[in-house]
């Protein structure tokens, strides 16, 4: 007995903050690397359960439940020299006394690792409340959602990017007729490119969800026909019974910042390249981290991180963290979306070949580098059966063939190298031509797809940083 109490009180006592998918990663990896023979394991929670996947979380209101969601069985944290603390929120970080503080007390930490991921923006909206500021992000906001939509006839979702999309979808399943507001010109704006926005705008509006762009809701008041009215400019308006706000997030930094750790330019807590703070007992990763001044808001970067961080806790090599892909392939609505690399050719000299099939409203754009022999990007929307042969090509260098618009034309098409030179003459609804096209021209369908030339300007290249400084502010809160 003496001899068990000797060996806990030689461990070192390890705090992760955070319980979303990134911290649990984290969690499983230290596990899996050994690290329980060196540390006791703090996990605190805000919410009420365990790890669940938020990327399936419109599957909620399609039957599935949080233990579904569940993202490992409820034995993994009840293994010895783990303690969940579920529904406990941390309120303070003692850098000084190393010390985490919650309702419950405190606990003294030799490392803390910060996973508090992300929250959603709520751009300021007068009479935003209540059932017209609901927003998107965690079960219990999806609990929220589904109490609104019980006596509710339509939904509205502000925010026309990847999360916004998801929660139309998710209105949709409840019965809703699903709208989606956008401020910008296209749907996905940090993804696709115009053409890529209007064939997936195209797809969705066949699906039965009406989409507004170039809309900025100005106000909220009372409407006519349905609960509430959203007023745009030009006396502009759409009614509703419900808002679910999916503007954007924003790194969960607060906690960081009232201790005292440096934040980066677009907020999270600034890292280098082994995810360390300013303070050399404290991690971050996941949304809430801000490497280069970049932050991730994709689960692969924020589970490289969580791999990387548990590697150097155990003693073990590490491959550091240099920033990610922010490629990525998945289905929205049931349309398939796919945007890999460079998708808006930003580099120097890229160059696009880009594919319109306006029966199908399905879109294809590749880009290739200066010298035409290498692929930097690319953008699909309406079919990924080319993001994985794509993505290789780029990841792994590989020189294009002859005929680099092969890569995205339909396989009947590739096989025939004179389609390329005739289809421009040629008026199927489907089209791929050399012609070069003022890229400021606003798309509309039908379209000939083209394979355009231009120059951009170019994006500074990641710098590997060391280690941030801290601020001045004192390390503990009074």
């Amino acid at each position: 007995m003496n001899f068990k109490n000797a060996n806990l009180k030689a461990l070192k006592t390890l705090v992760v903050v955070g319980n979303g998918m990134v911290g649990h990663h984290c969690v499983e990896q230290l596990i899996e690397r050994g690290a329980l023979e060196h540390y006791h394991l703090h996990v605190f929670s805000e919410e009420p359960m365990r790890a669940y996947d938020r990327v399936h979380l419109s599957e909620y209101f399609t039957g599935r439940d949080a233990e579904s969601l569940a993202l490992s069985e409820a034995s993994l944290y009840q293994t010895p020299g783990i303690t969940l603390h579920l529904g406990v929120p941390v309120l303070e970080i003692d850098r000084a006394r190393r010390e985490v503080i919650t309702a419950q007390g405190c606990v003294t930490y030799d490392t803390l690792v910060l996973a508090t991921g992300s929250y959603p923006f709520v751009p300021p909206i007068e009479g935003a409340e209540g059932d017209s500021r609901l927003v998107y992000r965690t079960l219990q906001d999806l609990d929220a959602i589904r109490a609104a939509a019980a006596n509710a006839r339509r939904g509205v979702v502000v925010g026309g990017g990847l999360l916004g999309l998801e929660a139309a979808n998710a209105l949709k399943s409840l019965g809703l007729e699903a709208h989606v507001v956008e401020f910008a010109p296209r749907l996905m704006p940090v993804q696709l490119d115009d053409f890529g926005g209007l064939a997936l705008k195209t797809q969705i509006e066949r699906l039965g969800v009406g989409v507004h762009l170039s809309r900025a809701t100005q106000s909220i008041s009372a409407g006519e026909q349905y609960r509430y009215r959203m007023n745009f400019a030009n006396d502009e308006f759409l009614e509703t019974d419900l808002i679910v706000f999916s503007a954007g997030i924003r790194a969960q930094d607060a906690l960081a910042r009232e201790a005292g750790l440096e934040i980066g330019p677009r907020g999270g807590v600034a890292i280098n390249d082994e995810c360390l703070s300013c303070d050399p007992h404290i991690y971050a990763i996941g949304e809430c981290a801000s490497w280069n001044g970049s932050l991730f808001g994709l689960v692969a970067p924020g589970y490289q991180m969580a791999r990387g961080v548990a590697a150097l806790l155990c003693g073990q090599a590490a491959e550091p963290f240099v920033g990610a892909d922010m490629s990525t392939k998945l289905k929205l609505l049931g349309v398939d979306v796919g945007s890999i690399g460079d998708a808006h050719a930003h580099t120097p000299g890229a160059r696009s070949y880009q594919f319109i099939d306006e029966a199908s409203a399905s879109y294809r754009r590749l880009v290739v580098d200066a010298s035409g022999k290498h692929v930097i990007g690319a953008v699909l929307v309406g079919d990924n059966s080319y993001y994985d042969t794509l993505l290789q090509y780029m990841q792994n260098a590989i020189a294009l063939p002859a005929e680099p618009a092969s890569l995205i034309l339909p396989s009947s098409a590739a096989r025939r190298p004179w389609a390329l030179a005739r289809c421009r003459n040629r008026p199927p609804s489907a089209r791929a031509t050399t012609s070069t096209r003022a890229r400021s021209a606003r798309p509309s369908m039908p379209v000939a797809a083209t394979s355009a030339c231009s120059s951009r300007r170019p994006r500074p290249a990641p710098v590997a940083g060391a280690a941030p400084a801290c601020s001045s502010k004192s390390s503990s809160m009074s």
